[in-house]
């Protein structure tokens, strides 16, 4: 196959509708819009949803159920490959996090992830902890304790 002998498939290419030029496009005049009102306005036309005045159907259906999703607990985040900043032995807290601007906001609390690998022995106070950072800190010979 070489590209001069390639062919469109039929109807691959459709030709544009030429709007209000004279009588040979069927769309001259007022270009399909008919006579005046909303529609023929520029900008013209109803929102959608809109039922010409009638209440709409999201009006008229009735509402239902209850999410509990604006209840959730978010917490901020930290893996212990964050936590190596501190020096060994030290005791982290929220507000140390915050100060330190590991964690932007505290939210619901803290919790800890087992994400990389901790290197220091530290006492860290949060919210939450995963199994694999709980584990990780006590093996080092630290603490992991909840708020």
């Amino acid at each position: 196959m070489k590209l001069h002998t390639m062919v469109q498939p039929e109807g691959a290419i459709k030709t544009r509708k030429i709007v209000g030029r004279g009588p040979g496009s069927g769309l001259g005049k007022t270009s399909g819009k008919g006579h005046k009102g909303q529609n023929a306005r520029s900008g013209g036309g109803v929102r959608p949803g809109f039922e010409g005045g009638q209440l709409p159907l999201f009006r008229r259906l009735p509402k239902r159920g209850f999410s509990n999703a604006p209840f959730k607990t978010v917490y901020a985040v930290i893996n212990l490959s964050d936590l190596n900043k501190f020096e060994d032995g030290a005791v982290v807290t929220p507000e140390l996090l915050h100060e330190m601007g590991i964690v932007k906001k505290q939210l619901d609390g803290i919790k800890v992830l087992g994400n990389g690998t901790l290197e220091k022995k530290l006492t860290v106070k949060a919210s939450k902890f995963s199994k694999v950072a709980k584990e990780q800190i006590e093996t080092l010979g630290g603490k992991a304790e909840v708020i």
